[in-house]
């Protein structure tokens, strides 16, 4: 999926290259191509296109990959502050506005 951003900056992916053995599970299992294999290393191609679906965590063979599965998530936040009615003031300071 080309140019497929989420909330920018915010995500809680992580790729630790010291530890990438080049296999390319990252690749494979993206549903958003974040990933590209680079001189056989993982490379983030798109950071801010990655859901945190924590499919390429999962499948990497090296543990090279962490991301927090929803923490930031947009569903999970809808139905997190919903809860407690504080949906635009998240947001604002997300995007860095002062709340």
């Amino acid at each position: 999926m080309a140019n497929l951003t989420y909330l920018k900056n915010v995500v809680t992916l992580e790729l630790f290259s010291d530890k990438c053995i080049g296999c390319g599970m990252c690749v494979t299992v993206c549903p958003h191509s974040v990933f590209v294999i680079n001189d056989r290393k993982a490379r983030i191609l798109n950071h801010n296109a990655c859901m945190e679906c924590g499919a390429c965590a999962q499948n990497c063979p090296s543990d090279a990959i962490s991301v927090r599965s929803g923490l930031c998530g947009c569903a999970s936040i809808f139905i997190r502050e919903r809860k407690h009615g504080r949906i635009m003031r998240y947001f604002f300071k997300a995007w860095g506005y002062p709340v």
